[in-house]
């Protein structure tokens, strides 16, 4: 017998029947305890304003903001490829204070949203960006006071009306990106106000201010000259005020929770993932995208086996639902 500190007492066994199940392809993948299937996956899109073709973004290689006519075959190669649901985020031509086009039913992110919903029906998932930080001129997440602060409750008035605008365009989910408090409950409200409590909320639970969200940026044209440390959460702390952030959207209505990034943070990942009682998504964010593609275009790493263990790893730690930006490439690897 052995005795391992914080483990059970477990009979000892040789090393060599663990070994026996991976002795070939087909013993591994049958003794698999993970697998990432491709309805697990969700493809984040970008759809642009005043596109003539699609613009690639050069930190994100393979990535590009969209036309509306680009968006609709890429989501239907996504849906032929089984993938679980897409999320869309808009990028305007015009951005000013209080993110104008954001709630405007013929703006960019509300177009792409209705021509998805009359295109794919109800054969994909489709999710909205619930947040202001791609239509203001200043970048940040809400509305600012004057002080140059994110006034809350001012944010949660434009939240509102996003709500009701996103859900009339035919989003099925709204992932709450901002971090503003209160958020989710306003939301939920604002949907059950207008007879659409049949769209849920994906809430943004623990959203860290993290240095991987840099190529983000670029791909939505962000304004912003600051950061967002002020309403985001510290890297630094530890996983009670994720768990606390995670117990309040679910009070206020969340569906859904979601951790992001992913791999940086597969230690709270797990923790939510074992302490939510609703379902847990995981955001593998621009900048795990970017590190991969850069290392493996340099010839470093083996880029389709790095993928793939990073997707199993998001996925291992609790992930019931992983956003990638190699959905469909996953995808169709994994059929």
């Amino acid at each position: 017998m052995s005795e391992i500190p914080g483990l059970p007492i477990l009979p000892a066994f040789p090393t060599t029947r663990m070994r026996r199940l991976r002795r070939t392809p087909a013993l591994r993948r049958l003794s698999a305890q993970v697998a990432v299937q491709p309805a697990d996956l969700i493809l984040p899109m970008f759809v642009a304003e005043g596109l003539a073709e699609p613009r690639p973004i050069s930190s994100m290689p393979g990535v590009v903001q969209h036309t509306l006519d680009s968006l609709t075959k890429a989501a239907l190669e996504a849906v032929q490829a089984g993938v679980g649901g897409l999320m869309l985020f808009g990028v305007p031509a015009q951005k000013d204070a209080v993110g104008s086009g954001a709630d405007d039913p013929n703006g960019i992110l509300n177009a792409g949203l209705a021509r998805l919903k009359f295109e794919l029906g109800d054969a994909t998932v489709l999710m909205a960006d619930l947040c202001l930080d791609e239509f203001t001129d200043h970048g940040h997440c809400g509305v600012l006071a004057l002080d140059g602060s994110v006034d809350n409750d001012a944010t949660l008035k434009r939240y509102e009306s996003m709500a009701i605008a996103q859900a009339e365009a035919g989003a099925d989910l709204l992932g709450t990106s901002g971090m503003m408090d209160g958020q989710v409950a306003v939301v939920r409200q604002a949907l059950d106000s207008v007879a659409r409590s049949e769209v849920g909320v994906l809430a943004y639970a623990p959203k860290y201010a993290s240095a991987f969200f840099g190529p983000f940026r670029e791909a939505v044209d962000s304004s912003l000259t600051g950061d967002r440390l002020t309403y985001q959460q510290d890297p630094a702390r530890g996983v009670a005020e994720a768990l606390a952030e995670v117990s309040l959207d679910v009070a206020e209505g969340a569906d859904i929770v979601m951790v992001k990034p992913a791999m940086p943070y597969l230690d709270i990942l797990a923790q939510v993932a074992a302490a939510s009682p609703v379902q847990v998504a995981a955001y593998q964010v621009s900048g795990e995208y970017a590190m991969v593609e850069a290392a493996a275009g340099h010839g470093w790493i083996d880029r389709d086996r790095a993928i793939t263990e990073s997707l199993v790893s998001i996925k291992r730690a609790g992930a019931e639902m992983i956003l990638t930006y190699w959905a469909v490439e996953a995808a169709q690897r994994l059929l």
